[in-house]
């Protein structure tokens, strides 16, 4: 591995040290990052694998309020999350867009009496589906939280025949359908990467200590131990671990934020002081090439209640259809994988309403799964368990006055500002330090400028093509980048550049812009995380050999390590998402 691409870890290597550290790169964990940069702390983030590769990159790609969690009595959490779905819509709105959501009803006057054993107690019984007058009640109630600096169009109720001339495909035996507004995040992985940049940028002009940068961040690195006991009042160490060259460091820190997610408690447990907070349940979706199904969604997220009184959605995004989502106790020891069971229902759940047009599993271009990182809830349901978010705070080690481990517990994308919020006002308590910025009403990245209606777009468009780069790749990097595309064009344009031959949404200096921008430890991470190819199913071998080639330059790559990359992206993909790529490698 070249010393240029990991220059990131150099940096903690070099200066072995900083005020704070957060141990996980999930969109909260890059958040906090983020919002501490902002205050001008010493803060640097780990990540033992890539950026937003856990639960945040297996997402349903909502924002949203959560309108379900009504039942639970969470009006604090549904409120907050509509509050933050709105700031989103303004702040980040290269990637976060508004979403028809449409709830198709089958009966009136249903769950009425169940609802409030469900409120009660959070356990689910024999299902009883919600009926029109309890979804009614719910989304007035949702309404009334969006009053406030909100954007989207109240909810509206149509009978079934006005319902079924919008959405003919629908089963005919619906009574009314509920449409209201959510917003959606399409691309959650380039979101985080945003959030992260914007971090590091923070942290390189708002330093304090003769230029030194003051947020560092790295991906494929990971929390192996404590260090030696420290002393009463000394600063805390921790062991770290390269994961792609297999060295380890020391690292000190005032401060350690554990946002890991489903593994917080494992990761307590390296720093030993072994903690049970956790109890995740996987997730799982699949992806469609259906364009029957596609066109019977006519735009709209189709968001409804299964037999099995689980919540589910059928969600169109660009030419392809997300199904999700199931809710399983998870199996932490096991990588969490969609299996033949959940296909099975999530066939059935796409039958329950749309019963004239079939899928088969030749239709799924890509499956993703991930674990929600949900509080430990015992004898309680997993889709009652609380969306909610807790800190708990520990001393570093097992000695007084060493220094706090602030581990993170639950958590969801739709609130991750106001989380980050709330756990650096934490930090910098136990700094001393007061807030300097609120994120509140801060651009995101690309979203800074972002045109805010088609017009804008195209005319966006318009201005910045330039030989050799006609309309549909210029939308394709504002689609990437937002408006941060300014300076991958910029880029582009300094040296001779073609696409790549296994694709026009690539081309060589983009690849390379990346090496240089994003750090990319594999491969893979190219077509799961700075692209939504793997997502829409357009991974080829000859695209795997084609990008590993361009590559291997700028990240220092020999031929075995390209191969080696070839055939662990395949094995990713065949192993996590069930897509099959052929070698093309000798």
């Amino acid at each position: 591995m070249s010393s240029t691409h990991r220059k990131s870890v150099e940096e903690l290597r070099s200066r072995p040290a900083a005020k704070v550290l957060i141990v996980g790169g999930g969109i909260n964990g890059v958040g906090t990052f983020r919002d501490l940069a902002l205050q001008g702390v010493d803060v640097v983030l780990v990540e033992r694998g890539d950026y937003c590769q856990g639960a945040s990159g297996a997402s349903s790609h909502m924002i949203h309020g959560g309108i379900r969690y009504l039942e639970n009595g969470e009006f604090r959490l549904v409120r907050e999350s509509v509050v933050e779905r709105n700031r989103l819509l303004n702040i980040a709105p290269h990637y976060v867009k508004p979403l028809q959501t449409t709830i198709p009803i089958f009966s009136t006057f249903s769950g009425i009496l169940s609802a409030p054993a469900r409120f009660l107690t959070h356990k689910q019984g024999k299902p009883k589906e919600r009926g029109a007058f309890l979804i009614k009640l719910g989304l007035s109630i949702y309404d009334s939280f969006s009053r406030d600096g909100g954007t989207v169009p109240r909810h509206q109720f149509r009978g079934r025949d006005k319902a079924l001339a919008e959405l003919p495909q629908l089963h005919p035996g619906i009574k009314y359908a509920a449409t209201y507004f959510d917003a959606s995040v399409h691309n959650p992985e380039r979101l985080t990467l945003d959030v992260l940049q914007d971090g590091e940028k923070a942290g390189r002009s708002g330093g304090t200590t003769g230029g030194t940068n003051q947020a560092r961040a790295t991906n494929y690195v990971s929390l192996v131990s404590m260090g030696a006991a420290p002393a009463a009042g000394s600063t805390p160490t921790v062991v770290l671990r390269d994961e792609l060259t297999g060295e380890t460091f020391d690292f000190s820190a005032d401060v350690i934020v554990n946002t890991t997610g489903a593994w917080v408690d494992q990761t307590n447990t390296a720093m030993g002081s072994a903690s049970s907070f956790m109890g995740g349940t996987k997730g799982s979706h699949i992806v469609l090439d259906h364009p029957a199904l596609l066109a019977a969604c006519n735009g709209r997220e189709i968001f409804f209640e299964h037999t099995d009184g689980r919540i589910v959605l059928i969600y169109p995004l660009g030419d392809r259809v997300l199904v999700g989502t199931t809710d399983i106790d998870a199996d932490m020891s096991e990588d969490a994988v969609c299996t033949d069971a959940e296909i099975d229902y999530f066939f059935d759940l796409i039958g329950h309403v749309f019963p004239t047009i079939e899928v088969t599993r030749e239709q799924i271009v890509y499956t993703f799964s991930g674990v929600r990182p949900l509080p430990r809830h015992d004898d309680t349901q997993p889709g009652f368990v609380s969306r909610d978010y807790r800190i708990e705070r520990r001393n570093a080690g097992a000695t007084e006055g060493t220094g706090a481990v602030l581990s993170l517990v639950g958590g969801k994308w739709t609130t991750f500002r106001a989380l980050a919020e709330h756990l650096t006002n934490d930090v910098l308590a136990e700094l001393g330090v007061a807030r300097k910025v609120s994120t509140a009403k801060l651009p995101i990245g690309g979203g800074a400028g972002f045109p805010s209606d088609e017009a804008g777009v195209q005319q966006w468009i318009k201005t910045h093509m330039a030989a050799g780069r006609d309309a549909d790749r210029t939308a394709g990097l504002l689609t990437r980048y937002g408006t941060r595309a300014v300076d991958v064009m910029a880029y582009l344009d300094g040296g001779e550049d073609r696409p790549l031959r296994s694709t026009r949404e690539l081309s060589r200096r983009e690849l390379e812009f990346m090496a240089a921008n994003e750090q990319i430890g594999h491969l893979i991470d190219v077509f799961i995380r700075r692209t939504s190819l793997a997502f829409r199913g357009l991974v080829t071998g000859e695209l795997l050999n084609e990008a590993a080639e361009v590559l291997s330059g700028p990240l220092g790559w020999d031929r075995n390590r390209s191969t080696a990359e070839i055939k662990h992206a395949q094995e990713v993909l065949q192993r996590l998402h069930r897509v099959q790529i052929d070698s093309l490698v000798a």
